[in-house]
């Protein structure tokens, strides 16, 4: 009789244990934020600068999860996180249009840059627009590497192809199917040619053989939003924490710790959120997408 009885004290004991576990865990993930971000905000190390404020100033405790733009549409689509911070405008538009997310909210800014070989063997610095230089190095059939992974910095890149009336082709045009970091580090090996944002190259170009061949084309603009995930059509994200990420990186404390953010002196990203609307950013670099 007493060790049914001591039996039944040890089985409420643990059921008392798990169920306050599910409880803290419960709680604990509501401070939890998922974000699905690029791999550009994550190389150029301005999460690092940016999250650890964030959650000191709010209490959450963001996942971050650094992968091309289109992988963190498709993860928004799918419920899998929280809140999305992208760059390629016509993309997201179309997730929050198509019920994904709820709002687009412009964040900041920054520009592309062709880079290359020092001696540049194409002559792409000798160009007067990004389509031109992308057409000397398919007329050289000098080495690109892509990075065929449906990134932002590779929707913009097959959209400079195609407005040059170019359709790059193998053994010159090399799809990697990797982030911007690793890209970076093969065409440096391969002296290559690639597209890639200005952050990621400045967190870069002292560990690469490249140089900026060609930069400063107002198609080589380069926007970032943030969107919330649609709580309509997936209630059990965390809807509240996706708004105070979003309220605090436009606001004039977030705005301002991404306008002092530098490497080797150059500022990466210029802040936007008070610049409005998606076609105030296209207006400002004179083209849509």
């Amino acid at each position: 009789m007493r060790f049914t009885r001591l039996l039944k004290v040890c089985l409420l004991f643990i059921s008392l244990k798990l169920s306050f576990a599910a409880i803290a865990a419960e709680a604990g993930n509501d401070h939890v934020l998922k974000l699905a971000t690029t791999t550009s905000t994550e190389n150029s190390g301005l999460l690092r600068h940016l999250l650890p404020v964030f959650e000191r100033d709010t209490g959450y405790k963001v996942h971050v999860i650094a992968v091309g733009t289109g992988k963190a549409l498709r993860m928004g689509r799918d419920g899998d996180v929280d809140v999305v911070l992208v760059h390629a405008p016509a993309a997201e538009q179309k997730f929050v249009d198509d019920g994904h997310g709820v709002k687009r909210v412009g964040v900041m800014y920054n520009d592309f840059v062709i880079v290359g070989p020092v001696d540049d063997p194409a002559a792409a610095g000798n160009s007067s627009s990004g389509n031109e230089a992308l057409s000397r190095i398919a007329k050289k059939k000098a080495v690109f590497i892509s990075r065929g992974d449906d990134s932002g910095t590779n929707k913009k890149e097959l959209s400079l192809w195609r407005e040059a009336g170019i359709r790059p082709q193998e053994p010159w045009y090399r799809e990697a199917g990797q982030g911007m970091g690793k890209v970076l580090q093969m065409a440096g090996e391969l002296s290559a040619y690639t597209l890639t944002d200005r952050g990621t190259w400045l967190a870069f170009m002292n560990k690469s053989p490249l140089r900026i061949v060609y930069q400063d084309d107002p198609v080589l603009f380069n926007p970032y939003g943030i969107i919330a995930v649609n709580p309509a059509r997936y209630p059990d994200i965390n809807y509240t924490g996706a708004q105070a990420l979003i309220k605090w990186i436009t606001s004039p404390a977030g705005q301002l710790l991404i306008g002092n953010y530098t490497v080797a002196d150059s500022l990466l990203f210029t802040p936007s959120a008070d610049t409005g609307h998606l076609a105030s950013e296209y207006s400002a670099a004179g083209k849509t997408e």
